[in-house]
């Protein structure tokens, strides 16, 4: 008869396990399985820059802080890549990818805070959440900035607990961090703060005495430093400092004065609890969100908390709640803001799940609890699978938001078709016309295209490109173009590039037009190819 398990080796199985299907839910088909976010596209092109020139400068105005950057260089060298052109989208998102996995792993380090099944359950939440793993496949800030903010709350507390410089120094680098990876940081750091002293209430005085100073100095020191590592472009930009600051000038303005992004203030907790549309599958997180509240609840009451630290539960109460209230109440909303406290619900989640045990007091009761929490978590896994697999781009996802349609990739094939019977191939003149510059993520999909021009108008002025791709309204203006300004020698007539009605994003309509003897020469070299296949 063999022995049972020991419980060390049932964890390590389990962690393993959560690992391999954080992992699973995550890093397959990265590349080419959804088109580039505009967001993602943009971060991607001044990537290139630090790639092939080492240049990189924060701009306070756009495009967040500069850890993405700078993070994309180790996978991209390690690909043998030195050329944006060389870059592809697997070596990209595999940034976030990386964050979002050691985002589920953090919470094994306040183990002797919260118990081992707490932790355990916070492990998994995290790597079945749909919203965090469906954007821990974007290349953009938000993972990142979610992990750093995690690895500031458990350092927090480890160093609380052991007074070991160590963790002093690692709560220093990852505060530092936050802050060269997203503007937003701050307001984790004020909802850290206002939690401190809610649950510190009139011992904030001693608290603070017992604090080692040459600790608090070196944490200090290590935030200072990163940061400024990063702003300064690693000593060549020593504005970028100055600008790190500068920044939220234009940062509290665009919080309420951008009407793209305007949405009412339970815009999030609608997309957690329940979002469906039309007849697609229905999505909600709401699994999370009742063990969250439990959990909160269970701060405030021993018996259903037993083995966890209560201090630490009401912090991530009061935090969570702070975060939640704070983003709901800001009117700039985008959907991948709302992981900064969607993280701290899952926290509170882990202790939600024990606490729901301890209320129960018959085997019937926690079989039922049982089998409705692995059905909920069954639940969120296929919502996770369904988001990033099947519903990556289709805005029943709520999780896609402005997100190029797959005519993408029709798009793309189309120019690079007629680049390919071309004489002078990916030099070949290409013009896309857009207005407000509302043509991303093209430029990352057609960045092997040295001679092409980007404009926001037709430009009378300027000759017409051979191929040109714009939005519907300035038709007119380009058939002018094509017809009625060139010398009646130049003309040339030019014709649909696309078949049928394309899409940029859901009904952002872009049509295509080459001209008619590079047309009938793409016809003739496939006519010719389908020959010699036949033959």
């Amino acid at each position: 008869m063999s022995k049972p398990l020991k419980p060390n080796i049932t964890r390590a199985i389990l962690v393993l396990a959560i690992i391999a299907l954080a992992v699973t839910l995550r890093l397959p088909e990265l590349q080419q399985r959804r088109p580039m976010h505009g967001d993602e596209a943009v971060h991607a092109i001044k990537f290139g820059a630090l790639l092939e020139d080492g240049y990189y400068r924060y701009d306070s105005f756009e495009y967040h802080g500069p850890t993405l950057n700078y993070f994309t260089l180790l996978p991209a060298w390690l690909s043998g890549a030195h050329r944006l052109i060389q870059v592809n989208e697997w070596t990209l998102r595999l940034v976030p990818v990386f964050f979002g996995l050691v985002l589920v792993l953090l919470p094994l380090l306040l183990t002797d805070a919260r118990g081992k099944a707490a932790v355990l359950v916070a492990a998994l939440l995290t790597a079945i959440s749909p919203a965090m793993a469906y954007y821990s496949r974007y290349y953009i800030q938000e993972m990142l900035l979610v992990c750093f903010t995690a690895g500031v709350i458990v350092c927090g507390y480890r160093y609380a607990q052991s007074r070991r410089p160590g963790w002093a120094v690692a709560l220093g680098v990852f505060f530092g961090l936050m802050h060269a990876t997203k503007e937003t940081c701050i307001i984790a750091w004020a909802a850290m703060a206002i939690a401190l002293l809610a649950i510190w209430r009139g011992e904030v005085i001693s608290h603070l005495k017992r604090l080692n100073r040459r600790h608090v100095l070196a944490a200090a020191i290590a935030a200072a430093a990163v940061s400024l590592l990063f702003f300064s472009s690693f000593f060549t930009h020593a504005r970028g400092i100055l600008d790190s600051f500068l920044t939220y000038k234009t940062y509290l303005t665009r919080a309420g004065n951008n009407d793209l992004h305007i949405h009412p203030w339970h815009y999030y907790l609608h997309i957690l609890a329940y979002f469906r549309l039309g007849n697609n599958p229905f999505w909600s997180e709401g699994l999370i969100l009742g063990l969250a509240i439990v959990g909160g609840t269970a701060a405030f009451n021993k018996n259903w908390s037993s083995g966890a630290n209560q201090a630490l539960l009401r912090f991530l109460v009061c935090y969570t709640v702070i975060m939640t209230a704070a983003y709901s109440l800001i009117p700039y909303k985008t959907p991948w803001n709302m992981l900064s406290f969607l993280h701290g619900m899952i926290l509170l989640a882990g202790a939600g799940a024990i606490a729901v045990f301890k209320m129960l007091s018959t085997r019937p009761a926690r079989a039922i609890a049982l089998i409705v929490l692995l059905g909920g978590g069954v639940h969120l896994a296929w919502q996770s699978y369904l988001a990033n697999y099947r519903y990556d781009e289709n805005p029943a996802n709520p999780y896609v938001y402005a997100h190029p349609v797959n005519d993408v990739f029709k798009i793309v094939q189309r120019v690079e078709e007629i680049a390919q019977i071309h004489p002078d191939g990916r030099n070949m003149h290409v013009q896309v016309i857009c207005p407000d510059n509302d043509y991303w993520p093209l430029p990352w999909y057609l960045r092997a295209f040295d001679n092409i021009g980007w404009w926001q108008e037709v430009d009378a002025a300027t000759p017409a490109a051979q191929l040109v791709i714009a939005a519907p309204q300035f038709e007119t203006a380009l058939l002018h173009k094509f017809y009625e300004l060139p010398p009646p020698g130049q003309r040339y007539l030019y014709v649909p590039l696309f078949d049928g009605y394309t899409e940029l994003r859901p009904q952002i309509e872009l049509r295509g037009y080459v001209r008619k003897d590079l047309w009938d020469r793409l016809l003739e070299h496939e006519a010719s190819s389908k020959k010699s296949s036949n033959d």
